[in-house]
């Protein structure tokens, strides 16, 4: 094995950030089989690699025993001592068995090894850049499709966009560019596997952060996120200083910057509501566009009875439970809506003990 080998070796090393010993060690083993391979040897062989001169040797490794019945596995007492007189019984002595064409395998090994590595390590690089963007939001292209999966070509690789995480209002088309919210990155023999989403709330919530910088820089928090993509969704907000409005903030100047992510999601309605961590206030504030009566809070079952006008009862449950369904998502409060009519009737409130609407103050315009 020439020096230009080692050489190579030490390129990878600096310019690949591929481990020399790690490189030196599949170089031997590559070796070893390609001896074993081409010599129909199943001898227990060990190669030395001389970096310094550039050269390479293989030993056969054998047992010493009192007489040999195994001579690729063995040697005897006698044969062992001749080459050296300080052996003895169960010591495990070396023998030189380097080919004379051997140099041509070793190349042929080496450049294999060689590939390999160089390849492992690029997907390595590759799975190393987009694991520290699980749970972000990256815009790619659309490839190609199939029954399980649409490929996105995110730069570097092609992620894989679910059905089950398709948007059912959408139609994927080859060579559309799309945000997607990326979900997991695995790293497999075949490289690595990155998987994205665009029904999952992370994206709604990573919008939001694009498109608002108060969110961005920390003034106003997202508590907590609900969808039911490519229908509607709702979002909570919360500013620790009094002075900012966050639901303003988040809408935005006539609405600019909701809109803008209604549009990325294809029409989506998006309510924006202000978090509490009051659940009387949350609750009735995550019932939006509805006006609330009354919330009834049941602390130990985690539970609530709200109370709505009679003219807003459809609208507090919505079309299919929905309104209702994404505002126990978004609190995390069980809700139980009840018209004011047959909470009076049943009991559950009485004449006079109303308190006052409490409600966003979400323009119904934008979502409607």
């Amino acid at each position: 094995m020439s020096s230009e080998l080692f050489d190579a070796i030490h390129y990878l090393e600096k310019e690949k950030g591929i481990d020399k010993d790690l490189l030196m060690e599949a170089l031997e083993a590559a070796l070893i089989s390609a001896y074993k391979k081409n010599f129909k040897s199943a001898t227990n062989v060990r190669v030395d690699l001389n970096e310094v001169s550039g050269g390479m040797h293989v030993y056969a490794r054998k047992l010493v025993v009192e007489e040999s019945m195994d001579p690729q596995q063995e040697i005897s007492l006698d044969e062992a001592k001749k080459i050296d007189p300080n052996y003895d019984i169960d010591d495990v002595i070396e023998i030189e068995v380097t080919p004379k064409d051997f140099g041509r395998i070793a190349a042929q090994a080496a450049k294999q090894v060689v590939t390999q590595r160089v390849r492992e390590a690029e997907r390595g690089v590759i799975f190393n850049e987009y694991i520290d963007r699980e749970e972000d939001v990256m815009t790619g292209i659309i490839q190609r499709k199939d029954a399980r999966f649409t490929y996105i070509n995110l730069g570097k690789v092609e992620a894989r966009l679910p059905v089950g995480e398709q948007m059912p209002t959408e139609e994927y088309h080859v060579h559309d560019r799309i945000k997607v919210f990326v979900t997991k990155v695995e790293n497999t023999n075949k490289g690595p596997h990155i998987y994205v989403s665009r029904s999952h709330p992370g994206l709604l919530k990573r919008l939001f952060e694009m498109e608002v910088p108060e969110i961005y820089d920390g003034t106003v928090e997202i508590k907590s996120v609900s969808r039911e993509a490519g229908d509607r969704s709702k979002i909570s907000v919360h500013a620790p200083d009094p002075e900012i409005d966050p639901v303003g903030s988040c809408v935005g100047q006539r609405g600019q910057r909701v809109q803008a992510i209604v549009n990325e999601l294809k029409g989506e309605k998006i309510d924006i509501v202000q978090w509490s961590e009051d659940p009387v206030v949350f609750v009735s504030n995550a019932l939006s566009p509805a006006k609330v009566v009354e919330v009834l809070v049941d602390e130990e079952e985690k539970a609530t009875t709200v109370v709505v006008p009679d003219h807003q009862l459809s609208l507090a449950i919505g079309k299919r439970g929905q309104n209702a369904r994404l505002a126990a998502k978004l609190t995390g409060w069980k809700i139980d809506i009840k018209s004011e009519s047959d909470a009076l009737e049943d009991g559950t409130i009485t004449p006079g003990e109303h308190q006052e609407d409490a409600y966003s103050e979400v323009d119904e315009d934008l979502f409607e």
